[in-house]
């Protein structure tokens, strides 16, 4: 079976600080990767890097089969073009730590918009499409409802419905309720809980080690650019090899 992501060697610096140190993963398609790790061990740059927010400096990245930010010919790599850039990562739906909803627009608005202007798609249809997917969320009778009008949990539930609706083949969580307050929690998990058993493709940053042990089919332990840890959850959340991922686990369960 073809991955639906692989890395090999993927490196990425900030000026002199190296956030990936030569990253080696494959996720296969219909799995759900729950990626944990202290802060700053270069998770969440990770993801960026699959979805083209950043550009990588080393090593090569696929998405779908197909190079990530390159074209090939012959033995040369040519970067692509903005536009290219943009229908690869239509591919990739992203949800942020912050929702990034326009605030100007509603919840239905915000739904419609990307498949409107950038798939192209009929207004009426998108409309539909999104009332579904708002109601998929929970969030049926809020369409009307601006972004300051809704609870963090809900505007989160309606930026995973954002991106759902250019349905993208491979979902990209970064740590989706780390500005929530706690209570909120529960609803946007429960959504994501939903989402994975549809067979929906997930790698997913979080601190949520109770949903990483439920959902996942694997757990990654990063720290300091590097991937420590490969594994079931059982195995790499309840038996970890590594006293770095003891340490990290103790320190979050504690």
């Amino acid at each position: 079976m073809n991955p639906i992501v692989k890395a090999v060697g993927v490196r990425k610096s900030f000026g002199g600080f190296e956030a990936l140190k030569g990253i080696d993963l494959e996720i296969e398609r219909g799995e759900v990767l729950c990626v944990i790790g202290p802060s700053g061990s270069g998770k969440s740059t990770f993801l960026r890097c699959i979805n083209q927010l950043e550009v990588t400096d080393g090593g090569a990245l696929w998405v779908n089969g197909e190079l990530v930010g390159y074209r090939r010919v012959g033995r040369k790599l040519y970067e692509l073009s903005e536009r290219e850039i943009a229908r690869q990562r239509v591919a990739t739906g992203m949800v942020f730590q912050r929702f990034n909803l326009f605030p100007h627009k509603t919840a239905l608005q915000n739904v419609v918009e990307g498949p409107a202007q950038v798939l192209r798609q009929d207004q009426k249809q998108a409309e539909t499409d999104a009332r579904e997917l708002l109601a998929r969320v929970g969030l049926a009778e809020k369409c009307d409802a601006y972004p300051i009008e809704l609870s963090g949990g809900q505007q989160q539930r309606v930026a995973i419905a954002r991106a759902l609706a250019m349905k993208p083949s491979l979902m990209l969580f970064d740590e989706p309720t780390s500005a929530l307050d706690p209570e909120l929690v529960g609803e946007v998990l429960a959504v994501m809980r939903n989402l994975a058993r549809t067979g929906m493709t997930m790698i997913v940053v979080t601190h949520e080690l109770g949903f990483a042990r439920e959902v996942a089919n694997r757990v990654v332990f990063m720290d300091q650019g590097q991937v420590i840890e490969l594994g079931s959850p059982a195995q790499v959340l309840s038996n970890p090899n590594h006293a770095r991922t003891r340490n990290f686990i103790s320190a979050v369960l504690s």
